[in-house]
C-alpha cells in the first residue's frame, strides 16, 4: 500500500483539479440558491401578479411548470454534454438560469412569470449531470467519492445563503429600504441572477477532460455515439442502471421537491395562529411570514449539509447502495414526522433540520454513484437522465397532494394527511437497490 493511502484525499489534486472542482462546485451552488429563491418568492409572486384567491393554486402550477422544464434541460444539456464538451455545455446551462432568474423580477402576469420559470428549469435541469461527470472525468479516481460528496454538501450553503439572503430582504421591505420600489419576490430574483452570471466568466476558462477528449476521438474512429439516448437505452448493462437509477432517483426528488419542500404551508399555518392576535400592520406581518419562511429554509439546509457528509462517508466506506438504503429510509421517516408532527414554532428548530437530514442526504449518494454507472460517452447523458427524468413525475406530485387535501376537507389538517400518505412514495425506490451493481472502489466504466 502507497504512502499516499494514508493521505487525506485532496492531497493528492493538482491545482487544475481544485479549480474544476471549485467551478463545478459554484455552478451548483449558485444554481441551487437560485432554486431556493423560487421557494421563497413563490407565494408572494403569485399573490402579486394574480391575486391572493388564486395564489395556492398557481404556486402549485409555477412549481410543476419549472420541474417540467428542469426535467426537459436535464435530458437535452445532459446529452449534448457528453457530445459536444461537460465544460462548454455547463458555461450555457449557468447563462441559461442565471439571465431567466433575474428576469423573473420583471413578470407582469401568471404566463410570462411561467415561461420565465420554465426557461430557468431548462438551465438549472442542466448543470447537475454536467457538473459531477465533469468533477469525476477530470479527478483521480480514489478521490472520486469524497469529491462528488462534498460538491453535494456545498449546494447547500447555496440554499443557505438564500435563506439568509431572503431574511435580509424580508428586514428591508418591511422598512420600505428595498431600492427603486421592489417588491421583496423581486428582490431575490435579481440578487439571484447577479452571482450566477458572473459565475458564466470563470466556467469560460475551463478545459474539457482528458479522459472525454481521448475517449471522444476514440469513440469517433470507432463508430460510437456519444450522448445517445438508443445507446443508453438498448445497450443491455447501461439500460439496466439508467431505468433502475431512475428509480432510485424519482423516489428521493419526488420526496423532497413534490413533498418535503412545502412544508413551508405548514409553517405559514404555525406562524399564522401564532401572530393572528398581533394586530399587526400588513408590512409587518409580510415580513415575519418572510423571517419564518427564510429561517426554515435555513434549518433544512443546515440538516441537509450534515445529513449529506455523513451519508457520503458512509458511500464511501460501507458502499453506495447501503449509503442509499439508509439515506432513502431517513427521508421518508424524517418528512413523515414532520408532517404529522409540526405543530408549534419550538418544534421548527428541530424538525425541519432533521427533514432537511434526511431528504437532502439521499442526494449526496446520487452524485456518487450515478456517474459510476455509465461509460464516458453516456456519463453525463445517464446521469442527467436518471437525476432529471424524476422532475416530471414530482412535478404531478403538487396536483395530487391539493386533490387529496381538497378531498379530505381542504384546511390544513387535510394537507398534513395527504402529504403523510405522499410519503409512502420515498420506500419505491428501495425495490431499485438489488438491481444496481456496487461500485465502490471499482474504476468507471467504459464501453
Amino acid at each position: 500500500m502507497s504512502s499516499s493511502s494514508f493521505q487525506p484525499w485532496w492531497r493528492s489534486f493538482t491545482r487544475e483539479h481544485w479549480f474544476v472542482f471549485s467551478v463545478a462546485s459554484l455552478a451548483w451552488l449558485f444554481d441551487c440558491m437560485d432554486q431556493q429563491f423560487f421557494n421563497l418568492a413563490r407565494d408572494a409572486a403569485m399573490e402579486a401578479l394574480t391575486g391572493k384567491a388564486a395564489a395556492a393554486v398557481n404556486a402549485s402550477y409555477s412549481m410543476s411548470i419549472f420541474l417540467v422544464g428542469w426535467a426537459v434541460g436535464g435530458l437535452t444539456f445532459g446529452a449534448l454534454g457528453d457530445r459536444y464538451g461537460r465544460a462548454r455545455i455547463l458555461s450555457v446551462c449557468v447563462l441559461l438560469y442565471s439571465l431567466f432568474t433575474g428576469l423573473s423580477a420583471f413578470s407582469v402576469g401568471f404566463w410570462d412569470f411561467c415561461l420565465y420559470r420554465f426557461l430557468t428549469g431548462l438551465g438549472v435541469g442542466g448543470v447537475f449531470g454536467l457538473a459531477v461527470a465533469l468533477v469525476a472525468d477530470s479527478i483521480p479516481d480514489h478521490t472520486r467519492a469524497p469529491a462528488l460528496g462534498l460538491l453535494q454538501s456545498l449546494s447547500t450553503w447555496g440554499n443557505i445563503a438564500a435563506g439568509l439572503i431572503g431574511m435580509a430582504i424580508g428586514m428591508l421591505a418591511a422598512r420600505h429600504l428595498l431600492p427603486f420600489n421592489l417588491a421583496s419576490w423581486q428582490a431575490m430574483f435579481l440578487v439571484g441572477a447577479i452571482p450566477a452570471f458572473l459565475c458564466v466568466f470563470i466556467i469560460g476558462r475551463l478545459k474539457e477532460p482528458e479522459k472525454w477528449v481521448h475517449a471522444r476521438a476514440e469513440g469517433a474512429r470507432k463508430g460510437i455515439k456519444f450522448g445517445s439516448y438508443g445507446n443508453l437505452l438498448r445497450h443491455p448493462r447501461w439500460k439496466k442502471n439508467a431505468w433502475f437509477g431512475l428509480l432510485m432517483c424519482s423516489a428521493g426528488i419526488v420526496g423532497l421537491w413534490g413533498i418535503g419542500n412545502f412544508h413551508p404551508r405548514i409553517v405559514r399555518s404555525i406562524v399564522d395562529a401564532k401572530l393572528a392576535a398581533a394586530n399587526l400592520s400588513p408590512d409587518a406581518l409580510a415580513s415575519e411570514k418572510a423571517y419564518w419562511a427564510s429561517l426554515g429554509l435555513l434549518l433544512q439546509n443546515i440538516g441537509g449539509f450534515i445529513g449529506m457528509m455523513v451519508l457520503a462517508k458512509i458511500a464511501q466506506l460501507k458502499g453506495r447502495r447501503i449509503a442509499f438504503t439508509i439515506a432513502i429510509l431517513c427521508s421518508f421517516a424524517s418528512t413523515f414526522l414532520l408532517f404529522r408532527g409540526l405543530r408549534t414554532t419550538a418544534d421548527i428548530y428541530w424538525m425541519i433540520p432533521l427533514m432537511g437530514f434526511g431528504t437532502l442526504s439521499v442526494f449526496a449518494v446520487y452524485a456518487i454513484y450515478l456517474p459510476e454507472l455509465f461509460p464516458t460517452s453516456l456519463r453525463s447523458t445517464g446521469t442527467s437522465f436518471c437525476y432529471n427524468f424524476g422532475r416530471l413525475i414530482a412535478a404531478t406530485a403538487p396536483f395530487t397532494i391539493g386533490k387529496f387535501t381538497q378531498r379530505l376537507g381542504g384546511d390544513i389538517e387535510a394537507f398534513r394527511t395527504a402529504g403523510s400518505w405522499a410519503t409512502l412514495i420515498l420506500l419505491l425506490g428501495l425495490i431499485a437497490v438489488p438491481f444496481l451493481p456496487e461500485t465502490k472502489d471499482r474504476p468507471l466504466p467504459e464501453e
